[in-house]
């Protein structure tokens, strides 16, 4: 049975890995490294697809290093030992380099196996991980290693490679008839993963008609559906989860609509419908506030049409929300005043209420004092009395300050006329 396209064409040297420049290219720092020979414990960093256990088999063989591959979801304790226990083999003379996949996977303990190894250089460690090392990985592990962050492979690079799979395909079997666009819509559509991309030619060629003259056609049509939902990546518990919703309320706490419907479109292309409707409705409120207080009662109208008609419809009234929330003015003043008065709670600023705030109904007779003295705003003029509120331990502290928008600045003159 022959092996998948993509193991068939892997790169086996440097410049033939697409991507990754600012690794990889001349003079960058991880070149550098691999060209001295002198490999260090490696962390690769980075989606599915763009060249961490391609890079991994390259520095192997640069080395002289016999490879071992591990993969995080299946390799146990004992399959590290029996690496170990290996290493007096002819085949391991130069030492071996351990690469293990999916290093988040596992546990404290089994990253904690490593270390020994690690330490008296049994094995040189190469581990690679699509989440964010720095939470998954052992800190241990980490301070003895040194992170490459691999980013998604740009198009035109990806492109490089499907044309040299299109050809190593045609070579020496059926003759491909390419309609024009087909390269460039594999490359464009698979998300920055040249694994995919690889998949997605191998079954383009497959489905081909063949036709009268014994050719393949590959229609452009059939490529669109071989990779419509390949650009969505998405992992409702990985970093691109968070980095898209990042994205997200950013964009649209950043006043770019284009960007922040583009997101939005991204989102709901993986169906997350309430991540969509929280993130819209917290930036609504820590975003616009109380510079157009108005669009809160209004997003909530927007959010509840969604869940109520569901996807796809639901794109609709999202984006006539997600497209105020970016164009109105911006306010962060009750978010900062909420902030700081939270900060004084947490710190221990918990005071006793006011005489005056206090719910009382009676005194008793100790109290040579009896009374509340609260005074009923709306009995004064402008409905407003000077009068303490905060507890005597934070009297006086200044939590809210006001925006510089129109509505705020509207209503810091009302009061500042009332109260002086």
């Amino acid at each position: 049975m022959a092996s998948p396209l993509a193991d068939r064409i892997r790169p086996q040297t440097i410049d033939e890995i697409v991507g990754q420049r600012h690794l990889l290219a001349p003079g960058k720092a991880l070149r550098r490294i691999i060209e001295s020979g002198t490999i260090p414990n490696l962390v690769f960093y980075g989606p599915p697809g763009v060249g961490k256990t391609t890079l991994a088999s390259i520095i192997a063989k640069q080395t002289k290093k016999k490879l071992v591959k591990l993969n995080g979801t299946t390799a146990s304790t004992a399959d590290i030992r029996e690496v170990v226990a290996g290493l007096d083999g002819l085949d391991a003379i130069h030492g071996v380099l351990l690469y293990l996949d999916e290093i988040q996977y596992f546990n404290k303990k089994q990253q904690q196996t490593l270390l020994e190894f690690l330490e008296d250089g049994s094995i040189t460690l190469i581990a690679s991980t699509t989440e964010n090392p720095y939470f998954y990985v052992y800190n241990a592990i980490l301070s003895r290693s040194t992170v490459f962050e691999f980013r998604a492979v740009e198009p035109e690079e990806v492109l490089r490679a499907v044309r040299r799979a299109f050809s190593v395909l045609e070579e020496g079997e059926t003759p491909l008839v390419m309609e024009d666009g087909v390269p460039e819509q594999i490359a464009s559509a698979c998300g920055g993963d040249v694994r995919k991309a690889m998949n997605a030619v191998e079954l383009s060629v497959l489905s081909a008609e063949v036709t009268a003259e014994g050719t393949r056609r590959v229609l452009l049509e059939n490529a669109r559906e071989l990779t419509q939902k390949s650009a969505v990546r998405y992992d409702k518990e990985g970093d691109e989860h968070y980095d898209l919703i990042s994205a997200f309320q950013k964009s649209m706490r950043g006043s770019d609509p284009d960007a922040a419907v583009y997101y939005l479109a991204r989102l709901l292309a993986a169906g997350d419908l309430p991540s969509v409707c929280r993130r819209l409705m917290v930036c609504a409120c820590e975003d616009v506030g109380l510079a157009y207080p108005q669009i809160i009662p209004i997003v909530k109208a927007a959010v509840d049409a969604a869940l109520q008609i569901g996807l796809p419809e639901a794109r609709l009234p999202l984006a006539d929300a997600v497209i105020l929330v970016a164009i109105s003015p911006k306010s962060n003043s009750a978010h900062d005043a909420i902030a700081r008065a939270s900060a004084d709670v947490e710190a221990g600023k918990i005071g006793r209420i006011p005489r005056q705030l206090q719910n009382k109904h009676y005194d008793g007779e100790d109290n040579p004092n009896k009374g509340q003295f609260y005074r009923y705003p709306h009995d004064y003029p402008n409905h407003w009395v000077d009068q303490q509120y905060l507890p005597d331990v934070v009297a006086g502290t200044r939590y809210y300050e006001w925006g510089d928008n129109k509505t705020e600045q509207g209503f810091c003159g009302y009061w500042k006329k009332i109260k002086t």
